[in-house]
């Protein structure tokens, strides 16, 4: 346990430094690599969790599953994600982000890898097979839980908090880019040769991510010879570097605001987990759309969500000069008639992928805004990992909450989804309202640190 411990803690300065002179360039080069590292290895820890959401289909054609199960084995992934997100967003603030993460991803790949296998054998009984997928798909859920805090972290380590905004809206794409990737790539995959396969390929996407954490990042600037962030970046002492990481901790567990955050965080991920996992199946069965051109259209419109967390950054550093509140009202309710009239209105191929496309624009600048950048205002650097994890503790178990009470809402209502389009849209009014009324007593307890 001990060789454990010392293997995953935050890396020790290196005693060999960078000439003075070459620091800037080494910092620049390094902090480069370190964020697209991390941001592009992300995006595959999310083509490593979203092939559940575009094979349900043929398992419940294939007699394999219902609606119902499928939501319990989704939702097993998202609450153990929800319980490691907050147990690894307090120990990342501890560890080297490097090896964290890509022991984290290469956990994914073996689950990935061990459902792809598990689906050619054949003639598993129901109940065994049920199990052992609900219990690898929570395995997953615990290794994916270690990708977002070393991810968030390193721009704690890595760049100076007058940046952190635009680059955090970058690092918010990756899981959208993911998104995208697994449902068309995977949706092709999955409609020529099998669901099996759609694993497979998840798996190898994964081993490519592991790859890219272990050439491309590093832990922290002191690790490879360099001043901290801090000094290279000639950034003000702050009273809050001088605290223990462990009483920063106990000060966020106890911030009001950071509770607030996480409630509406919550009601953001139901909202957009719904549509994510359960858009494919309800364009087949809701608007009769093909497996591949129903994977297609919630795919294309996962990659506006790129193009929403960027506009957050955007929005709120450039336009509204770091006011928050006015991004997520427009965001909030931009959000809202664009998945109404997804849900309630036809339409063919094209006006559908318009629809969920302005969905993903919309609920990326919520998404980056209300799960992330409001919690990171209000925290200092080094607590960054423990704001994280109370944030994603309260989305995930919502997230998983959601795959649960949407299985089941479709399946008793017989692929009617009335009840369900009105569960995922009051949640996206919630999601708006809450952030929007408590931001300014929120931005009053920042102080108390």
């Amino acid at each position: 346990m001990a060789s454990l411990y010392a293997y995953f803690r935050i890396s020790k300065p290196s005693p060999e430094r960078v000439p003075s002179s070459e620091e800037g360039g080494w910092y620049q080069s390094l902090r480069r690599r370190t964020f697209w590292g991390v941001t592009l290895a992300y995006c595959l820890f999310y083509v490593c969790r979203m092939t559940l959401g575009v094979v349900k289909q043929p398992l419940i054609d294939g007699g394999l599953f219902t609606a119902g199960q499928l939501g319990i084995i989704s939702s097993a992934l998202l609450i153990v994600y929800a319980v490691g997100k907050f147990m690894n967003g307090f120990l990342a603030d501890y560890c080297n982000i490097r090896r964290f993460m890509a022991a984290g991803l290469l956990v994914s790949v073996a689950v990935n890898l061990s459902l792809g296998l598990l689906g050619l054998v054949q003639g598993w009984p129901s109940v065994l097979l049920f199990g052992l997928c609900t219990l690898l798909w929570g395995l997953n859920g615990w290794a994916q839980s270690m990708g977002a805090p070393p991810a968030v972290i390193s721009l704690s380590r890595w760049f100076p908090l007058k940046e952190r905004g635009t680059w955090y809206s970058i690092l918010c794409a990756s899981p959208y880019l993911g998104k995208a990737v697994s449902l068309t790539v995977t949706g092709i995959i999955v409609a020529a040769i099998g669901w099996q396969y759609g694993f497979l390929f998840s798996a190898l996407a994964g081993l490519g991510g592991v790859a890219l954490i272990l050439f491309f990042v590093s832990d922290t600037p002191e690790s490879r010879g360099l001043p901290s962030v801090q000094v290279l970046c000639n950034e003000p002492p702050r009273e809050a570097d001088a605290i223990p990481t462990r009483l920063l901790h106990k000060k966020v567990l106890r911030h009001y605001g950071v509770w607030v955050i996480a409630l509406s965080s919550a009601f953001v991920y139901i909202t957009q987990y719904g549509l994510s996992n359960w858009g494919v199946l309800f364009l087949q069965k809701g608007k009769d759309f093909s497996l591949q051109d129903a994977a297609w259209i919630i795919g294309l419109s996962e990659g506006f969500g790129i193009a929403g967390t960027v506009l957050a950054g955007w929005l709120s550093d450039k336009v509204f000069r770091g006011n928050r509140v006015m991004p997520v009202i427009l965001s909030g309710g931009l959000c809202l008639a664009a998945l109404a009239l997804f849900l309630f209105t036809g339409g063919g191929y094209v006006l559908n992928v318009l629809y969920v496309s302005v969905f993903s624009i919309a609920i990326g600048v919520l998404y980056c805004i209300v799960a992330g950048l409001m919690a990171l205002d209000i925290v200092p650097r080094k607590a960054t990992g423990a704001a994280l994890g109370i944030v994603g503790i309260s989305s995930y178990l919502a997230a998983g909450l959601q795959d649960v009470v949407s299985g089941f809402l479709i399946q008793n209502a017989g692929f009617d989804f009335t009840g369900v389009a009105v569960f995922w849209l009051v949640s996206c009014a919630v999601a708006t309202l809450l952030p929007v009324l408590n931001w300014k007593s929120m931005q009053r307890k920042v102080v108390e640190f």
